[in-house]
């Protein structure tokens, strides 16, 4: 949250400052169609069941919605606008809903709408010609209830670089994702297999219904990616070729202006790779605005690489029959990158990347399902209790999304709700891209074999307790943020729901401080002190309010 708070303050100051120097933005406008289209006539059998054509979305038994898409960009943007038109409407509500409680003043509102068009102004330029209509098909099923923002190409645009804009501007690592891809002796097989978090928490509403796309372009292979309503980059994805993509944020540098969006970035890859060596030649020739580990795996290969993206540099890592990607880089062209080395030394990252490593000691042989369960993971090093949500674990029980690649059988694991401690569906993408056109209008039909079951973690009091302790969680910040009366009483036992967490005892002390209570607060920061705390500014705080006593 103080994050986003900065973020709105640096927009604002940036803004002013360029404003008064008398420097504008452009306009942005929507390409000319470049393809024969219908306007798509959806027919809606039921509120789980929506098609035109072959193209069709559904939710299956698990509440996961699977959208079916095929044909020409343009009428890829169009078919998937219409179809989700529900889901669409609703995540642009909730973004922009969580933009206004971050910065609920109009005017600075107003500054940041203008910043952002400024900062964007020659995106138009950095999305290559089959995305642009796509997105501008999409854009026709946009919310006019937000055109006093922009209008419905740029929102959409905007809406894409929303994580680039962010991450580049504050560091926010609003994402804090783990991946890890083994082949050869690391696998029981000898196959390629990898496992990701996609660690991107929004809001709560904003992590449910998510959708599994499944494309098949006029230009390009078929592939699947795991998004939300009106996005159709990639964050995690694989194509038919058995070739996977997914991200990991890293360190940026502020730019003057965007450049090549992320996962527009990774859905080029997706789309016209078939091995590491086209995924590279892709990545390469585009210039980005943030710094990205784009992990690629690939059947054809029979490995993994991270690709390694910034404003500045590039670089590829490589390992044997094993490579593991959390928040910081590892190529040489960062070995001595200071952003890079502050990144391992100060935050979560580096932890993550040893609990990994020392998930492959303890099991050399990996599987799917042992890889849902590192992925599912709670627990510090060595198994230490280390407090559920605890941004040091793999599992931070924020994920938007968990997904499992089995390349070379092309086939894909992907979670359900909540987080990703429910059932991992399998898809595979032989089967559903067998034909020229999809086989009928109906969920995928599932192989229960196939599927990992949920962790049995959902079902414990543990986990009634964690989703007690985030609502307590709420509650206490709120105060605390808003200067209102805070009745110990009721909050108290925050510590008896999350006993090992940093976060409980600090914000219990915080609570206490605020009531005047200085010694029992201190009592708090210290026990706050003793346990895992993610960031060395998270720890540096307390002990600097441990100093003021």
């Amino acid at each position: 949250m103080k994050h986003l708070k900065l973020l709105s303050l640096t927009c604002y100051l940036l803004l002013f400052t360029l404003t008064s120097c008398g420097i504008f933005y452009k306009k942005i406008t929507p390409p000319e169609v470049a393809y024969p289209y219908q306007k798509p006539q959806i027919t809606a059998i039921n509120d789980s069941l929506r098609y035109f054509g072959d193209n069709y979305i559904a939710k299956n038994q698990q509440g996961l919605w699977e959208l079916y898409l095929s044909g020409n960009p343009y009428q890829l943007g169009l078919n998937s606008g219409a179809l989700t038109l529900p889901l669409y409407h609703r995540q642009d509500s909730l973004l922009f809903t969580k933009l206004n409680h971050f910065v609920p003043s109009e005017r600075k509102q107003r500054f940041l709408r203008k910043f952002i068009k400024w900062f964007n102004r020659d995106i138009n330029n950095c999305i290559i010609p089959p995305f642009k209509q796509e997105l501008w098909g999409q854009a026709q099923y946009s919310d006019t209830i937000f055109n006093y923002l922009a209008p419905a190409y740029q929102r959409t645009l905007y809406l894409h670089s929303a994580h680039d804009l962010g991450h580049a501007l504050q560091d926010l690592m609003l994402v804090g994702c783990s991946s890890l891809a083994v082949w050869g002796d690391k696998t029981e097989d000898g196959q390629l297999l990898i496992g990701r978090n996609f660690d991107f928490y929004l809001s709560d509403d904003f992590a449910t219904e998510k959708i599994v796309r499944f494309v098949r372009p006029e230009e390009g292979i078929p592939f699947m990616s795991y998004a939300w309503g009106g996005m159709i980059g990639v964050l995690s994805g694989m194509n038919l070729e058995g070739l996977t993509v997914t991200i990991n944020a890293g360190k940026s540098s502020i730019p003057l202006k965007a450049r090549t969006l992320i996962s527009l970035l990774c859905r080029e890859i997706l789309q016209y790779a078939k091995n590491i060596d086209e995924a590279i030649a892709i990545a390469k020739k585009r210039k980005v605005f943030v710094s990205e580990a784009i992990m690629v795996g690939s059947a054809a290969d029979g490995k993994a690489v991270i690709i390694e993206v910034s404003p500045k540099k590039f670089g590829v890592y490589e390992a044997p029959n094993a490579v593991v990607c959390a928040n910081h880089f590892q190529s040489e062209p960062y070995k001595n990158d200071k952003k890079n080395l502050k990144q391992i030394n100060t935050s979560h990252s580096a932890y993550r990347y040893a609990k990994m490593q020392e998930f492959l000691t303890e099991e050399p042989k990996l599987t799917p399902s042992k890889m849902a369960t590192l992925l599912r993971s709670t627990e510090g090093l060595h198994g230490d209790s280390i407090g559920y949500g605890n941004e040091k674990a793999l599992n931070q029980l924020l994920a938007h999304h968990a997904v499992i690649f089995k390349p070379q059988e092309r086939l894909v694991w992907v979670s359900t709700a909540p987080y990703q401690l429910g059932t991992f569906v399998a898809y595979d993408l032989k089967q559903i891209f067998s034909g020229s056109s999809y086989s009928s209008h109906t969920p995928y039909p599932q192989n229960a074999s196939l599927n990992i079951p949920a962790s049995p973690f959902l079902y414990s009091q543990a986990f009634k307790d964690y989703e007690a302790y985030r609502l307590l969680e709420q509650q206490i910040e709120n105060h605390l943020r808003e200067h209102t009366p805070i009745v110990i009483d009721k909050v108290k036992h925050i510590t008896t729901l999350n006993p090992h967490y940093w976060k409980a005892y600090y914000l219990l002390g915080k609570a206490y401080q605020a009531q005047g209570d200085t010694s029992t607060a201190h009592q708090l920061f210290q026990k706050a002190l003793q346990c895992e705390i993610p960031y060395t500014e998270e720890r540096e705080k307390i002990e600097k309010l441990l100093m003021a006593h």
